[in-house]
């Protein structure tokens, strides 16, 4: 393996640990984006705010403080750069914008490598999706049979309560025995 392919591993596996879900939909934060474009923090949401336009809803999330206070509690932001300017959660399509509105080489690089670790990620789901499927198929499998010991458990138990409450009672019915034909 050549050096440019050693280090371009590296970032995609730097990438992916700073890729979250957050409401559904997988993100990386500003505080992860803006060493990776070697910019500051503020500098990142200044030129989102000045370009809001390109930066829909769906484009970027503004975390909530209690999202935010989540992360900080999985050790993702710390407690003086993540709040200082807020915390901005960029979709895929919001890091592709980001490209247009940095006008760095460093951002396209970035961006480049950004899009091939979705994509990745993307596949790798794509291609689990039928396993997740089967385990979901057993699981109702099994609730089902599940429904049916149960049922079969309580019949069961009907049936013993019946046997010792006559055994306790002493109430069975005069039985003979039979041994090689005769009574």
């Amino acid at each position: 393996m050549n050096e440019q392919a050693i280090q371009e591993s590296s970032n995609s596996d730097l990438i992916r640990s700073r890729i979250f879900t957050i409401r559904g939909v997988q993100v990386i934060l500003s505080i992860d984006l803006a060493p990776l474009y070697d910019v500051e923090v503020k500098y990142l949401h200044r030129q989102v705010k000045r370009n809001a336009n390109r930066f829909p809803s769906d484009f970027v999330l503004h975390l909530s403080p209690e999202e935010t206070n989540a992360l900080r509690c999985q050790n993702v932001t710390s407690k003086r750069g993540g709040d200082r300017y807020g915390v901005l959660a960029f979709t895929e399509q919001g890091v592709a914008m980001l490209s247009s509105v940095l006008k760095s080489e460093r951002a396209v690089e970035v961006n480049v490598a950004i899009m091939r670790t979705f994509v990745v990620m993307r596949k790798a789901l794509a291609s689990i999706a039928p396993l997740l499927a089967r385990i979901e198929a057993t699981d109702r499998r099994q609730i089902a049979d599940q429904a049916k010991n149960d049922a079969n458990q309580e019949r069961n138990e009907e049936r013993f309560k019946l046997i010792l409450d006559a055994m306790q009672d002493k109430k069975f019915p005069p039985q003979k025995v039979f041994f090689d034909g005769q009574v």
